[in-house]
């Protein structure tokens, strides 16, 4: 069996709520809050487990908010390793404001972590057997920022495939430095590794550009509301994005990232899962709040979007 291992080094329980209108200085009152377990690496491991997948958690857990974060991974049928560090987990707050359908999003950056903290995980890893290893998420305060670029090489050195979903100088030190599977940024998060902005029609060459550096396989860069592109170095697909009703786009990216894991890991071509991705994370954006996609949508997503596809070709 495909074994899979999801990473997160800065993860956060994420609160949502909804009010009628945000307003400076007065007091914004909120209903319908909701809270899951967040953060990129045990958002991706949520969606693997939702889609039916299983898979092992890495990540690292301190103070009292690492209590609750613990305890509220403990229902899921995840597989979970929490490493100690001294500070305590994130608080993360978005807040839908219905009269405008607009949503605003509160993401503290996370606690300060030490290199001996560090330590025990980049060992578990390199000891790891998992055939996929997805490290999604921004670094924590204190992490060096070629700490992907160091687990990108534990991982290549035993035969694994690591897959990432970061940014900043996180993603840049990656780019430059790691031998990846696969890479997801933002076209945001991959114009500001370039340097430059992007044309739509120009993404695939760029992805293309930057894999025959070696950088990574394939470059899947998501296009928000205009779809995605997946590039490797001899093809290159574009999507256009899945017509779905919009409700929050919080933890859509990771999703897409499950999504194509998940169905790699099944056995499912590279194309296939690039499908399927795509439709793991419109699925979530028919979400409200932190929660994340439900496994029926993604299913029946996914099978409407093949169907077109069929039809496109008749």
């Amino acid at each position: 069996m495909t074994k899979i291992l999801c990473i997160a080094l800065n993860p956060a329980i994420d609160i949502s709520s909804d009010a009628e209108v945000v307003r400076h200085t007065h007091k914004t009152r909120t209903h319908n809050q909701q809270q899951f377990p967040g953060g990129g690496g045990i958002n991706v491991a949520r969606v693997i487990a939702t889609l039916g997948g299983t898979c092992e958690l890495m990540f690292l857990s301190g103070g009292a908010t690492g209590e609750l974060l613990e305890a509220m991974l403990k229902p899921l049928p995840i597989v979970e390793r929490t490493f100690r560090i001294h500070d305590p987990v994130r608080v993360a707050f978005a807040v839908h404001e219905t009269s405008t359908n607009l949503e605003y999003r509160f993401v503290p950056e996370g606690p300060l972590v030490t290199r001996a903290e560090l330590e025990p995980l980049f060992q578990a890893v390199a000891s790891s057997d998992a055939d996929y290893v997805v490290a999604s998420g921004s670094l924590p305060r204190g992490a060096p920022d070629d700490t992907y670029v160091r687990l990108a090489k534990l991982v290549a050195e035993r035969g694994g495939m690591f897959v990432l979903d970061t940014s900043g100088a996180a993603l840049t030190q990656a780019m430059s430095g790691a031998r990846m599977f696969l890479v997801k940024p933002s076209l945001g998060e991959f114009e500001t590794f370039l340097g430059r902005k992007l044309a739509h029609h120009e993404v695939g060459k760029a992805a293309q550009a930057h894999i025959r550096t070696g950088a990574a396989k394939y470059i899947a860069v998501t296009l928000g509301a205009d779809g995605a592109v997946l590039a490797s170095a001899d093809q290159i697909i574009q999507l256009p994005a899945i017509d779905v009703p919009v409700n929050s786009a919080t933890g859509a990216g990771d999703s897409f990232v499950a999504g194509m894991v998940w169905s790699l890991a099944e056995g499912h071509s590279i194309e296939d899962a690039f499908r399927f991705g795509q439709a793991a994370g419109a699925a979530t954006v028919m979400t409200s709040g932190t929660e994340l996609c439900r496994q029926q949508d993604v299913l029946d997503l996914y099978r409407r979007e093949i169907r077109a596809a069929g039809s496109s070709l008749d």
